[in-house]
């Protein structure tokens, strides 16, 4: 299946949360081939779905419709947001990010998650480094507030913070970084910015090219 991924609409209905949760399992079997089992609805959630003409049998399975995919791209990019929050902001981690982040996604509505998404500097990947759909946002890069946490890449010479994640599923490149000591929690200071990116971390001065420290997102400390 493919998605188009910056026309996230808002939905003219509100989907209860065990139906958002359906859609985003089906979405993650069915675009990301995710082979991770999952519970079957009950048939209150499976009607809702049917009614709404999200979801249809197809050779006694259930499918995503094409209003479906939409609404479950919308659902996983609100999971994955707040999954990232909790995890960068309010330094939640292990089990409870997954647990705290079904129950918070569902109120991440009517543009909030917008908001969310800038404040956080338009996050690529959740902390399980699953990719998080981009929204309208993304592609404007722009928002009501400063963002707290930004690419390394995206820093000014003399602006400080700490290092809040690595953004890549590459093994190599995660190996790369972290062995010159660019680690989760660790405090940098940028140099300069060109026509490399050069930061300190601790008493090291590391230069990067800027495509290796666009995966590098920092919390910025606000002067």
């Amino acid at each position: 299946m493919r998605l188009k991924q910056n026309t996230l609409q808002r939905p003219a209905f509100q989907l209860s949360p065990p139906a958002e949760d359906y859609l985003e399992h089906l979405y993650m079997r069915d675009v990301e081939g995710s082979d991770e089992s999952f519970t079957e609805p009950d048939d209150r959630t499976l009607d809702e779905l049917l009614r709404l003409e999200l979801v249809r049998y197809e050779e006694g399975r259930v499918m995503l419709t094409p209003a479906g995919q939409e609404q479950a791209l919308g659902a996983v990019r609100r999971h994955r947001l707040a999954e990232r929050l909790l995890h960068d902001i309010m330094n939640v981690h292990g089990r409870q990010v997954d647990e705290a982040a079904c129950e918070f996604e569902h109120s991440l509505h009517r543009g909030i998650d917008e908001h969310i998404c800038t404040l956080l500097g338009h996050p690529k990947t959740c902390p399980h480094g699953r990719p998080i759909p981009p929204g309208r946002c993304c592609g404007a890069r722009k928002g009501t507030s400063e963002p707290a946490i930004v690419p390394l890449a995206e820093m000014r010479p003399g602006e400080r913070g700490a290092i809040a994640y690595l953004s890549t599923t590459q093994q190599e490149t995660m190996q790369k970084l972290m062995a010159l000591g660019a680690l989760p929690g660790a405090p940098v200071s940028v140099i300069q910015t060109f026509p490399s990116v050069v930061f300190q971390v601790g008493q090291t001065q590391i230069a990067l090219d800027k495509s290796l420290a666009q995966d590098i997102y920092v919390r910025r400390i606000q002067e």
